[in-house]
């Protein structure tokens, strides 16, 4: 089986605060570790009042201190929003405090409004062209010193932290490959042409110190139930919790109750659809069909699977059932699991 990961966001969920959003993210952490997933990755947006993970680098830390094996990491910084030296120091810290368990995964993109980028002091204008400079100067902060090094990551100095960088298009794709670092596509974001970038990343990939070969993974939303029609139906919060934002009215995490009664326009609807053709919704064999597929239609080394419900059982179920159809070393068998 290929190797399965998680990226969380930790969603708020309505009629529910940050700090409940928070405590789920360690709760999941704890189980994904036991069930034997290979990484956690948490995700860095601003101003979303339905995600509670703004201060990506402090939950990290938060999750690694209360798990022991697993590898925690983002999904991802967004490296425009910070100094390349602030996330050097910030993540040098966390690999000094929890060594050979960290990873850093740097995205592009702003991860809110234009607005609360103007509040981020993010400039929208140069964000696109400093970034493949930023990466390489935060890659050198974690390379050894030389002699007369006036600026240096303490922590973060000759450490070993992963990159990886993230993308939805090909440009974080051919800069990946370029720079001879890890990359990832996010299909949960864009559904269109992603076997594509991915296929073009491995072709291209330089081999580096960092990674003597490509290294590859898909982020893909999906939702395990025991039946298909429960699957489909604990998915409805999150169509609504995307038209939301899609339409600039973003909120908490719906119930499943609440999507089923929303009144959508012929706009709305179109939106919820297109999110649904970006997710991957059913029974475990079903989805554990479909996964596979996609990762040999991505030449994926790795799945990353994102999973939102609003109830929290129905999530950590959902990664239950998912451990289990692929067979993770610590996956309750069928036969045991409680309902």
């Amino acid at each position: 089986m290929v190797p399965i990961s998680i990226l969380d966001l930790s969603p708020i969920i309505a009629g529910a605060t940050a700090a409940d959003a928070l405590h789920n993210t360690l709760d999941l952490a704890q189980h994904a570790e036991k069930w034997g997933f290979r990484r956690f990755w948490l995700a860095e947006h601003h101003n979303i009042p339905g995600i509670a993970s703004a201060a990506t680098s402090v939950v990290i830390g938060y999750v690694a201190g209360g798990t022991r094996t697993i590898r925690v990491g983002s999904g991802g910084i967004m490296l425009p929003n910070h100094s390349p030296l602030v996330i050097a120091e910030q993540f040098g810290t966390l690999a000094s405090l929890y060594p050979g368990r960290i990873d850093l995964g740097l995205g592009r993109a702003p991860g809110t409004d234009s607005l609360t980028m103007r509040a981020l002091r993010r400039d929208a204008a140069t964000a696109a062209d400093s970034f493949p400079r930023d990466v390489q100067e935060l890659m050198y902060y974690f390379r050894p010193a030389e002699p007369g090094q006036k600026i240096r990551a303490v922590p973060g100095t000759g450490l070993d932290v992963p990159v990886w960088l993230l993308g939805s298009s090909d440009e974080s794709a051919l800069l990946a490959a370029q720079l001879g670092q890890a990359f990832c596509f996010a299909h949960f974001i864009n559904e269109h042409g992603g076997a594509e970038v991915t296929r073009a990343y491995r072709a291209r990939f330089c081999p580096s110190p960092d990674l003597p070969a490509p290294r590859s993974s898909v982020a893909i939303f999906a939702v395990c139930a025991e039946t298909e029609d429960e699957a489909r139906r604990l998915a409805r919060s999150r169509d609504l919790f995307i038209v939301r934002l899609y339409t600039g009215r973003p909120a908490p995490y719906p119930s499943v109750e609440e999507a089923e009664r929303y009144p959508y326009n012929a706009q709305e609807l179109a939106i919820a659809q297109h999110a649904a053709r970006r997710s991957v919704v059913g029974t475990p064999d079903q989805v554990r069909e479909r996964l596979l597929a996609m990762a040999a239609d991505y030449q994926a080394d790795e799945l990353v699977v994102v999973t939102i419900t609003h109830d929290f059982k129905a999530r950590l179920r959902s990664y239950e059932l998912l451990a289990a159809a692929f067979e993770l070393p610590g996956a309750t068998a069928p036969e045991e699991m409680t309902p």
